[in-house]
């Protein structure tokens, strides 16, 4: 589909008017290849991924991959009701914020939903945050309970002391209470609320495009548009079917896998085999013994089934399709993971937790596929616009022009929690969230990710985006994983500098000859330094303000 030129004027004839002045800007705005859907927004989340739930009652909704127990989808949402129903009884109000302090498991789903039904917000942290950082999320969000395990409550002694609930998971310490007190409570008593469908359901925290971690306030709308966009119409793009069993490895506290995994896969009817973290044994045991068909990865993880000779130990051939996303994914990495997976189909999506969270998805993964281009990460959503700037100027490109990818739709956030500042740093006047991110649309409309507008590496004015030389880093045998950030340079302004995890014995000098074979001159890597692991978020992005922090201090 080509892009709409806003400003193309017409006659009610259908004649073309004479050209405005050149000094107003035509606007080059991008949509899906695939036709816009009715998306029901004026339902709750709760009520529109149980939707079709009784067509699947006695059928397996998760799978709890450390004890084996089964949660049927009649279970799951009568037990989702109980919660709700606990919450009132706690005393907990419409509006009121739940932490969940959670690894993978049944009660992160089950809590969730029951916030939902509650009219309640749920704010999702990561339970390996240190006590400073949960702290201040916690009194950031106003949350008034806390859902966790018991090895988590000492992080939670500056809260507790000013009145939130604890409940766990486990054997409660002194001063906690059992989430049974939840999930057994009487499901008569939880009277259905009138929900705003603009009231917010999820708060996830994100840095956005730079600064310290901020609120990002997800509605109903919000998220029933997102799920929506990824699975209902009809065909092409119904691709969780009823039958497919679905890994749920990735980090529930990150949008990521909240959305695109564990609600996605509720609103279809598929099965979830729920990972508490990831061990590549364990991750290769569960993929065998329940013969998962989909496998939703990012990079790091797809790195490691590609490389890890284990692997050619178990039974794969189940998986019909591997999902790649939170970071991009280099062409050379995705022919070797082919390689070692050659029926399962490898493709990559583009999302932001502000933009609820998914921009952009593959379609090879349809029912009816689009040809995809490798090291592209899909096509725009539908009901989404999509537009690329001049990060400079904010003038809109055509098709193959790299600049900031921006994008408009209901599955947009609402903004950042007590910060309208940011927000409108973000979102702009006009709706447009800008993404931070630098990246093209090409011709087919596939979207092509460049690196992020704050890590390009500037030499003498040239543009190195690191993401570029850790694809080909990585397709050397030798290494298992790299990264790239830029070096302060007096003649160049910055010079890019890799860190590497090798994986057999390569030097810094053959590295960077492997390097300066398949680049530009100003892309040649001036220094490389081996290091044990690459530090990264959970969601696999690479955290380069540690090695940047680590490259001065050497």
């Amino acid at each position: 589909m080509a892009p709409t030129i806003a400003n193309e004027n017409f006659s009610a004839a259908g004649l073309l008017l004479p050209a405005e002045p050149d000094h107003v800007q035509k606007e080059f705005i991008f949509k899906s290849k695939l036709s816009d859907i009715d998306i029901p927004t004026h339902l709750s989340l709760t009520q529109y991924v149980f939707e079709r739930a009784s067509q699947f009652s006695d059928k397996p909704f998760m799978i709890d991959g450390k004890t084996g127990k089964e949660y049927t989808y009649a279970e799951v949402e009568s037990i989702s009701r109980r919660v709700a129903a606990g919450l009132v009884k706690l005393g907990l109000q419409k509006g009121d914020v739940v932490m969940l302090l959670l690894p993978n498991c049944p009660e992160f789903m089950l809590v969730f939903l029951g916030v939902a039904i509650r009219g309640a917000t749920a704010t999702t942290a990561n339970p390996f945050y240190t006590q400073r950082e949960i702290t201040k999320q916690a009194q950031a969000s106003r949350a008034k309970l806390v859902v966790t395990q018991s090895s988590y409550v000492d992080k939670l002694s500056e809260i507790v002391c000013k009145g939130v609930t604890v409940l766990t998971i486990d054997e409660p310490p002194q001063g906690c209470q059992h989430v049974s007190v939840l999930t057994e409570a009487d499901e008569n008593d939880c009277s259905i609320e009138d929900i705003d469908p603009d009231e917010i359901v999820a708060l996830p925290y994100s840095s956005g495009t730079t600064g310290l971690p901020k609120g990002v306030m997800l509605s109903h709308k919000n998220l029933v548009t997102s799920i929506a966009q990824q699975m209902d119409g009809e065909n092409p793009n119904l691709y969780f079917a009823p039958e497919d069993v679905i890994l749920c490895m990735l980090p529930l506290f990150h949008i990521y896998s909240l959305n695109s995994i564990f609600l996605c896969a509720l609103r279809v009817g598929a099965t979830l085999v729920v990972m508490e973290k990831f061990e590549i044994v364990k991750l290769l045991h569960l993929c065998q013994d329940y013969r998962v068909t989909i496998a939703p990865f990012v990079p790091p993880v797809v790195l490691t089934i590609a490389k890890n000779p284990i692997v050619s130990n178990y039974n794969l051939s189940s998986i019909r399709m591997v999902m790649s996303g939170a970071a991009p994914l280099g062409k050379e990495l995705e022919d070797s993971f082919k390689a070692r997976l050659p029926n399962a189909i490898l493709g990559q999506g583009y999302g932001m937790t502000e933009a609820g969270p998914v921009l952009a998805m593959s379609l090879a993964f349809a029912k009816y596929p689009f040809p995809v281009k490798p090291g592209s990460c899909g096509t725009i959503v539908r009901n989404a616009e999509a537009k690329i700037v001049n990060p400079e100027t904010g003038v809109s490109l055509p098709h193959n022009q790299p600049g900031e990818i921006c994008i408009r739709g209901s599955q947009v956030m609402k903004g950042y929690l007590n910060d309208p500042v940011s927000t409108s740093l973000t979102i702009d006047k006009d709706g447009w969230l800008h993404t931070g991110d630098v990246g093209y649309i090409d011709e087919d409309e596939e979207i092509f990710i460049i690196d992020r507008v704050k890590e390009i590496i500037k030499y003498k004015g040239f543009q190195v985006p690191p993401a570029e030389l850790e694809a080909i880093l990585v397709s050397h045998p030798s290494i298992a994983d790299a990264a790239v950030v830029p070096q302060k340079d007096e003649m160049a302004g910055e010079v890019p500098v890799a860190f590497v995890v090798r994986s057999s014995d390569v030097s810094e000098e053959e590295i960077k000859d492997f390097v300066a074979k398949q680049v530009v001159f100003y892309k040649k890597l001036h220094h490389v330094i081996f290091i044990d692991a690459i530090p990264k978020s959970p969601a696999g992005k690479i955290l380069r303000k540690d090695l940047r922090i680590k490259l001065a201090a050497n």
